[in-house]
C-alpha cells in the first residue's frame, strides 16, 4: 500500500499538471480569438477583390485577359489544397482532403491529368501518400502567412495555365464558420469566373 508521502507527491502532480495544461488552454484560446479577428477583417477584403475582378471581366469586351478566357480541349487541372501544418484540428484538414481526394478522381475519370500544389504539411503528406503529381508545395507557413513564401508554388499553376497545359485551376479550403463548424469549399481560380 501506497505511503502518505507517495500519496501527496501524487496530488502535487497532478495539481501542477493541472495548471499547466489550463495555462496551455489559456493561450490557445488567445491564439483562437486573434486568428477568428484576422478572418472576420481578411474576408471582406478577398469577397470584395472577388467581385471587382468578375466586374472587371465584363468591363472591356475587346481586350480579353488571358486569365478570363476558357481553354476548351484542354486536358489538364490545376489543384490548389490548402491544409494546417499540424493536427489537433478536428474536420479541418480531413474534411478538406476528402473534397479534394473526391474532385482529383471525378477529374481523373473525366480523363484529365490533376497536377497538385499543398499548401500546408498535412495536405502534402496526405496527398503524396494518395500518388498525386505535386508539382510544388510550401509547409511551415504559420500563424500569420507571408505572400512572399506562398507566391512561388501558387505561380507554377499559373504559369502552367498562361502555357496551356491545363485548362482550369482550383483551390480547396476549409471556410470558417465558427469554432464547431468549418466546411470545405472548392472555388475556381483560373479562368477567372465571370459571375460571383
Amino acid at each position: 500500500m501506497a505511503g502518505s508521502k507517495e500519496i501527496r507527491t501524487k496530488i502535487k502532480s497532478v495539481q501542477n499538471t493541472r495548471k499547466i495544461t489550463k495555462a496551455m488552454e489559456m493561450v490557445a484560446a488567445s491564439k483562437m480569438r486573434k486568428a477568428q479577428e484576422r478572418m472576420r477583417h481578411a474576408r471582406p477584403y478577398g469577397d470584395k477583390i472577388r467581385t471587382i475582378a468578375s466586374h472587371l471581366a465584363h468591363a472591356n469586351t475587346e481586350y480579353h485577359h488571358p486569365f478570363l478566357v476558357r481553354r476548351e480541349g484542354v486536358k489538364g487541372v490545376g489543384l490548389i489544397v490548402v491544409t494546417s501544418d499540424k493536427g489537433l484540428c478536428g474536420g479541418l484538414n480531413t474534411n478538406a482532403l476528402r473534397l479534394a481526394v473526391n474532385k482529383v478522381r471525378e477529374w481523373r475519370d473525366g480523363g484529365n491529368e490533376v497536377q497538385l500544389t499543398a499548401i500546408g504539411n498535412k495536405g502534402f503528406s496526405f496527398m503524396q501518400r494518395f500518388n498525386t503529381n505535386i508539382v510544388s508545395h510550401v509547409v511551415g507557413v504559420g500563424d500569420i502567412p507571408r505572400m512572399d513564401k506562398l507566391i512561388g508554388p501558387v505561380k507554377v499553376q499559373i504559369d502552367a495555365y498562361a502555357q496551356g497545359k491545363i485548362g482550369a485551376v482550383y483551390i480547396i479550403y476549409t471556410r470558417f464558420l465558427n469554432t464547431m463548424k468549418q466546411e470545405p469549399v472548392v472555388e475556381q481560380l483560373l479562368p477567372l469566373p465571370a459571375e460571383r
